[in-house]
């Protein structure tokens, strides 16, 4: 159609979108245009604020590479992530869920480490940690022979692929659940961290006044032939960015049990106080068991 005027171009450019063969695509698209144009029209974007919005998202593509994942720490940064997790489990949002964002740093192929081993694979200082885990369904019943790769920062705040002073894979191992759903190994604790604050997040944040902490935790993706793959992640309630993470993936159910231990630990002769310990109940959910894109290598 001919344009005459500017409420024209939404009306175009609807009718194209709904040509669109596939019903999800096309569902999608439409949406997303008629949600762009009333951007466009509630905040009477400038010429000059489009041409620079084209150029950060060209920016955060550059930024993207196989160690980093500036798109991804957008989408958390910006509470996307966590929206689509929330709505996508948990019966859509109305229900607690163990589901989390699953973050810019997982990494596929993990070692595999057997259970009661360490993850901790080359000089780390801190705390040692103890965690013992099961893997359950809706009903209670353990979940044997599920896959459970696990992930953490470092005591400084840096995943290994980060941090040239770590061994490759450092803090990260994959586990079988036993026939009770069981699975259990050492490392150390970890701390909260700041997101990469050198590209457009971190200009982002500085703009807003926010700080770039994400309150310590562990990462945990489980799966299972038969079950929705689980991304999880468990926060230390003493963090004191808790209830102000960076990434908005904070939710109760999430919340772990971090237990400081001031005495020696009663089985492993080479720890002494303080060290820590984490029981804590995966639920997972029927359905497919597709692994995510990893988003760095």
């Amino acid at each position: 159609m001919i344009i005459e005027r500017q409420q024209d171009v939404t009306v175009a450019a609807e009718t194209v979108m709904e040509q669109t063969s596939d019903p999800r695509l096309r569902e999608i698209m439409v949406s997303l245009v008629r949600h762009l144009h009333g951007f466009v029209r509630d905040v009477r974007l400038t010429e000059a604020e489009f041409r620079e919005a084209a150029a950060v998202l060209g920016e955060l593509g550059k930024l993207t590479t196989d160690t980093h994942n500036e798109i991804i720490l957008m989408a958390g940064s910006l509470g996307v992530s966590s929206l689509v997790c929330l709505l996508n489990n948990g019966d859509q949002g109305n229900t607690e869920t163990a589901q989390s964002l699953l973050g810019p740093f997982w990494r596929l192929n993990s070692p595999r480490v057997a259970n009661g081993g360490s993850i901790v694979r080359s000089d780390t200082p801190g705390a040692p940690m103890f965690v013992t885990a099961r893997v359950v369904d809706r009903a209670g019943h353990p979940v044997a022979e599920a896959e459970v790769d696990v992930w953490h920062a470092s005591p400084v705040g840096l995943y290994e692929n980060q941090d040239p002073e770590q061994a490759e894979m450092n803090l990260r191992g994959k586990f079988t659940t036993d026939a009770d759903g069981r699975f259990w190994f050492r490392s150390v604790m970890m701390t909260g961290y700041p997101i990469p604050t050198d590209g457009v997040v971190g200009r982002l944040l500085k703009l807003q006044n926010r700080h770039p902490y994400r309150p310590a935790h562990l990462h945990a993706l489980i799966f299972k032939p038969g079950f929705k793959v689980l991304i999880s992640q468990v926060y230390d309630p003493a963090d004191p960015h808790l209830d102000s993470d960076v990434q908005f993936g904070v939710t109760k159910p999430l919340i772990g049990n971090f237990v400081r231990h001031e005495e020696p630990h009663p089985t492993e002769a080479d720890v002494g106080p303080p060290w820590y310990s984490l029981d804590y109940v995966y639920r997972i959910e029927p359905g497919d068991a597709v692994l995510p894109r990893p988003p760095i290598k």
